[in-house]
């Protein structure tokens, strides 16, 4: 247990040190990372295609960054907007790290852009423990997965700047209990603001677009402080196996507390 808590730190600790590399580079360049989680079927990509929409509209110079296991559906879903689109294939991995998104900006991110969207893997558990080098967390739950998710899932909700609740259209026949989720929001995230949204009907995609903006241009973010890393997932990285002074545990483990 001990040797893989101390994996687990050495691992987050190395992509913290990326992605701090990485927004202080962004910020030179004057662009403001967005990270996008939630689970599969949320309405993520939907809702982001809408808002990179209105920001093409409003003449806002966005991009996205999409990855998934496997396919470049979302990629061709978001294009429709007009905005630059890049996916990124994980193969396999159920999570982004910050090395993966510099790699995958190199050469690609069109130099005006202000904002940069990445559409993190759809999963509320690995992705929660990776610092992209992102400005902007937004934690994303369609009424359809229940008001206990805060609960279950306190890493991602907890390290959210902005939570945005999807499909509330369908809310009533979901049975979904508004009150019982902002008060578990609360308790793992307090004053965090959540928004309402229906892609469908394209309520809170401006507001959306606008708290963005809001932090691109100097509003803080946002978050409570919290202890690194509660919950620490580490995979093997794309790019082949860890050297010895660097090891990883067995694919998909997860890491133990330190004793």
């Amino acid at each position: 247990m001990c040797q893989s808590a101390d994996v687990t730190r050495a691992v987050l600790a190395k992509n913290d040190g990326l992605a701090a590399d990485l927004r202080g580079e962004l910020a030179r360049q004057s662009v403001t990372l967005v990270n996008l989680l939630s689970s599969p079927g949320s309405g993520k990509t939907e809702l982001l295609g809408q808002v990179l929409a209105r920001a093409v509209e409003r003449r806002v110079p966005v991009a996205a960054l999409t990855a998934d296991l496997a396919t470049e559906n979302d990629a061709r879903r978001l294009a429709r907007a007009g905005a630059p689109v890049k996916q990124l294939l994980t193969d396999g991995l159920c999570h982004l790290e910050a090395r993966q998104v510099r790699r995958h900006l190199d050469g690609w991110l069109p130099e005006a852009t202000a904002v940069l969207f990445v559409e993190n893997v759809g999963n509320l558990v690995c992705p929660a423990s990776y610092d992209l080098g992102e400005t902007l967390r937004i934690v994303l739950m369609a009424v359809t997965e229940g008001e206990d998710k805060p609960l279950k899932y306190p890493t991602a909700f907890g390290s959210a700047h902005l939570v945005v609740l999807t499909k509330t259209d369908l809310a009533e026949a979901a049975g979904f209990d508004a009150a019982a989720f902002r008060a578990h929001v609360r308790q793992v995230n307090p004053g965090v603001e959540v928004v309402r949204s229906c892609a469908r009907t394209g309520d809170g995609v401006d507001t959306v677009l606008e708290r963005v903006l809001a932090v691109r241009d100097g509003d803080p973010a946002h978050r409570p402080p919290l202890a690194p890393h509660p919950y620490g997932h580490v995979h093997e990285p794309e790019d082949g196996p860890a050297s010895p002074d660097e090891p990883h545990p067995h694919p998909h483990a997860v890491a133990g507390p330190a004793s």
